[in-house]
């Protein structure tokens, strides 16, 4: 991974976020407001999210806390080494927990869906998402009157998730995989039946069809993430939320699974 320049940081309490890594080998979100720093999820071994988060600019202890969403490898590799290693609380539903996939944490706390809660500067609205884990949220943030949305991983768009992500200033949203590129790619019968069923993964389709119903009059950034290796391409997601802008395309941008995504504020 290329080391990244230092760059100029907003002033402190402004929201901001970054992507260490998006797709089926890991995903990881930084989210701060320039005092707490938090990462939704770490689905990528030790060394390498250390790597990743030099990066940054960011030593693990540095970090305030890890939110994780649910319980598969993507999200959660690196979860319980980096907390062990480093002291790194983490934020997790009873759900999430009871899979013995994390091992054992040494601070963890529980997570209520649809129950505020902060972590210092820093306001979280966990949401309840279908997919096909024991309690998977997704996550609201707030900051300097800016908010938000990490949104990854639910298989179709309820009323509710509508609801809760509706009017955010940022948002992180799954383009999982192309409908055809699924139907004629390489995944057995089954796996393409659990990733384009409504437990599973979001189309790019989907996807756009969410984004006009959640308001494009706030969205400074919306970020095309969880992109799959094998069933979809960068072109086709955007290609798919375009139209929603006008062809404008300077407020789209994908988190990549190498590359990630640098530091984005939200003014």
């Amino acid at each position: 991974m290329v080391t990244r320049v230092a760059e100029s940081r907003p002033p402190v309490g402004t929201l901001r976020f970054a992507s260490l890594g998006s797709g089926s080998k890991g995903n990881a979100t930084l989210v701060s407001d320039g005092e707490t720093h938090l990462l939704v999820d770490c689905g990528f071994g030790l060394r390498e999210t250390e790597r990743r988060l030099a990066g940054f600019g960011l030593h693990p202890r540095q970090l305030d806390a890890v939110l994780v969403t649910h319980e598969h490898g993507d999200h959660v590799r690196g979860v319980g080494p980096l907390a062990r290693r480093h002291g790194v609380p983490v934020y997790l539903t009873p759900g999430t927990w009871s899979s013995g996939r994390l091992g054992e944490l040494p601070g963890h706390h529980w997570v209520t869906p649809q129950a505020r809660f902060a972590i210092k500067g820093l306001t979280i609205d966990p949401v309840t998402v279908p997919h096909d884990a024991r309690e998977p949220v997704q996550f609201r943030f707030h900051a300097g009157g800016r908010s938000l949305g990490v949104l990854t991983d639910l298989g179709h768009p309820t009323d509710h998730v509508a609801r809760a992500f509706a009017g955010c200033d940022a948002l992180v949203l799954e383009c999982n995989h192309d409908v055809r590129m699924l139907a004629e790619g390489p995944y057995p019968p089954r796996l393409k039946r659990r990733v384009g069923g409504d437990w599973g993964h979001l189309a790019n389709a989907q996807a756009a069809a969410l984004l006009a119903r959640l308001g494009l009059d706030r969205l400074q950034r919306i970020v095309c993430s969880h992109l799959s290796e094998h069933n979809n391409r960068p072109e086709l997601a955007l290609e798919a939320l375009v139209p929603l802008l006008d062809g404008d395309e300077s407020r789209l941008m994908i988190a990549a699974q190498d590359t990630g995504l640098a530091w984005q504020a939200i003014g």
